[in-house]
C-alpha cells in the first residue's frame, strides 16, 4: 500500500501496549485494533476476492487472493487473518503451496509460516526501495454470515427483497469490518494499492462493485460473473458488492483533472425520479472540487448505487437509500429558519463529501475517526455555502448544535478498533467551524482543506498530522482547540464582569493554558482571552447589553459578579 506505513508500525505497537491493560477490552479487540505481531511483518498490496451468496440459503462462498510485501525478513513467523464467526476458511495456499492453520482464535485465524524463509520484499540497499515479486495467499471460505439488523448501523450481510419481491443484496460494515464477510487484514492502517471484486450472480440479477467493470467473463450455468476494478488504495470496509435488479446509466463530469465518469445504479423501477434527484451529483462534484481539490479517484470514476441501506461512503461506489428526497430522509436537520438543509439530498453530498475524508485521507486508527467524521460533516456546510451563501452555510451549521451530546471525547480508545463519541459529526464540524473563523481567511482555510488532500493523498494518517499540518499552514497554534474539543467533553466558557466601566474576562471550563481568541458580534474586534483575568474598558453597547461574541464561535458566554 503507498501509504505511511512506519509511522503505523511505531504508533499501533506503543499503543497495544497501552490498551491491553485496559480490561474493558479483550484480547480480540487488541487483536483487531493493533498492529500486533501477526500483522506488522508485512503489507497488502492487492484483493482479488470473489464472491458468489446463496440468496435462499443466506450463505456465501468465495475465495480472496492476497498479494503482499515482506517488510522484514526472518523464519519463525505467524500470520493473522481476520475472518469473523461462523464463517470459515477452507483451505489457504502460499504461492500455490497448501498451509497450515495453526489455531483459530474467536475472529482471528493464525497461519503457520514458519517454514518459509521470507526475504524483505525491498532491497536495503537500494535508495528507491524497488520491490521484490509480491507474494500471494489464497484463502477460500464458505459458510453463513452475519446479517446486518440495523444497516449501515448495526452490519453485516444484506439478505432483502426489492418492492417486487425480487432479490436485493449488498454489504455494510464499517467499525464491525470487512472480515464479516471476507478474510482480510482487517485493520484500517493497512489498505491495498488496488482490489479487484468478482461477483457471481444469477443471470437475472447484476453485481456491481468499486472501480471500473473490466472483467466480464460472461454467463455460465445461468450465472454471471461482473469483475470490478480499483487502481486506487481503498479501504477494507469500502469494498462492497451490491446485487440486484439494477439498471444502469452514466454521464461525464469536466472537473478539475478531466473527464470523470460518473454512472448511477438504481432499481429498474426508480430510473426516472433518480435521473431527476441525481442531478445533483455535478454540483456536489463542482462544490467539493472546488473545497477540497480534484476528486481523489479519477482512474476508478463515481458511482453512485440504490442501497437497501440508508447510505454509506463506499469508495467509488457510495451507497445511496435516501428515498430519492431532499434532506436526511427528507428532514432538515439544523432546523433552519429557511431550511437550507432541505435544499439538497443529505446522502449525495454527506457520503459523498467522505471520498476525500474517509477514502482519500484515512486514519489508521478509528479512534481518530473525527478526521473522517467531522471534515465531511462539515461539507455540509460549505456546500449549502457555495450554493447559497455564508450566512446561509452558517445557519445551517450552527443549527445542528442542538444535536450535540458532550458525552464523551471525540477521540476513541487507541488500539482496540473503538471509535469515539458520535459528536465527531455535529461537534466536530462545529469545531472546524469555529477553527475556521479563528484563522479569519477563508482563502486560506480553504487552500488548508485542499492542501490536506493533496499532502496527505491517497495516505493514512494520524489525528496528530492533522492538527499539525492545519496549525503550521494556518500560522496559529490550534492545538488547545483541538484538545478541547476533541478531547474533553466540555464547552469552553467565557466569563466576564464588569468593575465600574472596564470588563474583565477569561475562559473557564476549559484545558490548561486555552487561548483562543474570539470575535465580538457585529464589529471587527476580537478578545485574547486566556485562562486569567484580563482587563478592557467596555464600551456603552457593552455595558447596557452585555458581551455578545460572533455566533460562529461554539463556546457559552457567562456573566459573573
Amino acid at each position: 500500500m503507498r501509504k505511511i506505513f512506519k509511522t503505523i508500525l511505531i504508533f499501533n505497537f506503543s499503543l497495544l501496549i497501552i490498551n491491553s491493560s485496559n480490561a474493558q477490552f479483550t484480547k480480540q479487540d487488541t487483536l483487531r485494533g493493533s498492529n500486533g505481531p501477526g500483522r506488522d511483518w508485512w503489507d497488502v498490496s492487492s484483493y482479488n476476492i470473489l464472491i458468489e451468496p446463496d440468496y435462499n440459503n443466506k450463505t456465501i462462498k468465495g475465495w480472496n487472493e492476497i498479494s503482499f510485501k515482506v517488510l522484514n525478513g526472518g523464519t519463525n513467523k505467524q500470520m493473522q487473518i481476520d475472518f469473523q464467526e461462523p464463517l470459515k476458511i477452507e483451505t489457504v495456499t502460499l504461492d500455490n503451496k497448501k498451509i497450515k492453520i495453526i489455531k483459530r482464535e474467536g475472529n482471528v485465524y493464525w497461519l503457520d509460516v514458519k517454514a518459509i524463509d521470507f526475504q524483505p520484499t525491498y532491497y536495503k540497499d537500494n535508495p528507491m526501495h524497488v520491490p521484490r515479486k509480491s507474494q500471494k495467499l489464497k484463502i477460500t471460505f464458505s459458510g453463513k454470515p452475519t446479517e446486518a439488523k440495523r444497516p449501515p448501523w448495526d452490519g453485516g450481510w444484506i439478505f432483502t427483497k426489492d418492492a417486487k419481491g425480487r432479490p436485493w443484496m449488498s454489504v455494510a460494515c464499517q467499525g464491525l469490518g470487512a472480515s464479516v464477510w471476507y478474510p482480510c487484514k482487517d485493520y484500517q492502517g493497512d489498505e491495498p494499492d488496488a482490489a479487484i471484486l468478482q461477483i457471481v450472480v444469477p443471470d437475472t440479477l447484476v453485481g456491481i462493485g468499486n472501480g471500473i467493470l473490466g472483467i466480464d467473463k460472461g454467463k455460465y450455468e445461468k450465472k454471471v460473473n461482473y469483475g470490478w476494478i480499483v487502481k486506487n488504495p481503498i479501504n477494507n470496509y469500502n469494498i462492497i458488492p451490491y446485487i440486484g435488479k439494477y439498471v444502469n446509466w452514466k454521464e461525464a463530469y469536466d472537473g478539475e483533472k478531466g473527464k470523470l465518469e460518473c454512472n448511477y445504479w438504481v432499481l429498474d423501477y426508480n430510473l426516472e425520479k433518480a435521473k431527476e434527484q441525481f442531478k445533483q451529483v455535478p454540483m456536489m462534484l463542482k462544490a467539493f472540487e472546488h473545497w477540497f481539490g480534484p476528486y481523489p479517484f479519477y482512474e476508478d470514476g463515481f458511482k453512485l448505487i440504490e442501497a437497501p441501506h440508508l447510505g454509506m461512503e463506499h469508495q467509488s461506489a457510495v451507497a445511496y437509500g435516501n428515498g430519492f428526497k431532499n434532506g436526511y430522509r427528507g428532514k432538515d436537520l439544523s432546523g433552519s429558519a429557511a431550511g437550507w438543509g432541505l435544499k439538497w439530498d443529505f446522502i449525495i453530498v454527506h457520503e459523498s463529501g467522505h471520498e476525500w475524508f474517509a477514502n482519500n485521507i484515512t486514519t489508521i486508527d478509528i479512534a481518530d475517526m473525527w478526521v473522517h467524521e467531522s471534515f465531511t460533516n462539515y461539507s455540509e456546510t460549505l456546500f449549502t455555502e457555495y450554493y447559497y451563501g455564508k450566512e446561509a452555510g452558517s445557519d445551517y451549521c450552527i443549527g445542528t448544535r442542538k444535536l450535540i451530546s458532550n458525552d464523551k471525547p471525540i477521540i476513541g480508545p487507541y488500539g482496540v478498533n473503538k471509535e469515539g463519541s458520535g459528536d465527531m459529526y455535529y461537534k466536530g464540524g462545529n469545531m472546524l467551524h469555529t477553527i475556521r473563523h479563528v484563522i479569519n481567511d477563508d482563502e486560506k482555510f480553504r487552500t488548508i482543506l485542499r492542501g490536506l488532500n493533496s499532502t496527505f493523498y491517497h495516505s493514512v494518517v494520524t489525528t496528530k498530522q492533522i492538527e499539525s499540518y492545519m496549525s503550521e499552514q494556518s500560522g496559529k497554534d490550534l492545538s488547545k482547540i483541538f484538545d478541547q474539543y476533541l478531547r474533553t467533553t466540555m464547552i469552553p466558557v467565557l466569563e466576564y464582569k464588569f468593575t465600574g466601566d472596564n470588563m474583565y474576562y477569561r475562559w473557564t471550563n476549559c484545558v490548561e493554558g486555552f487561548n483562543m481568541p474570539v470575535k465580538l458580534n457585529g464589529i471587527d474586534d476580537w478578545l485574547k482571552a486566556t485562562t486569567e483575568w484580563k482587563t478592557v474598558a467596555a464600551t456603552a453597547d457593552i455595558l447596557k447589553d452585555g458581551l455578545k461574541i460572533d455566533r460562529n464561535f461554539y463556546i457559552t458566554v457567562k456573566r459573573v459578579e
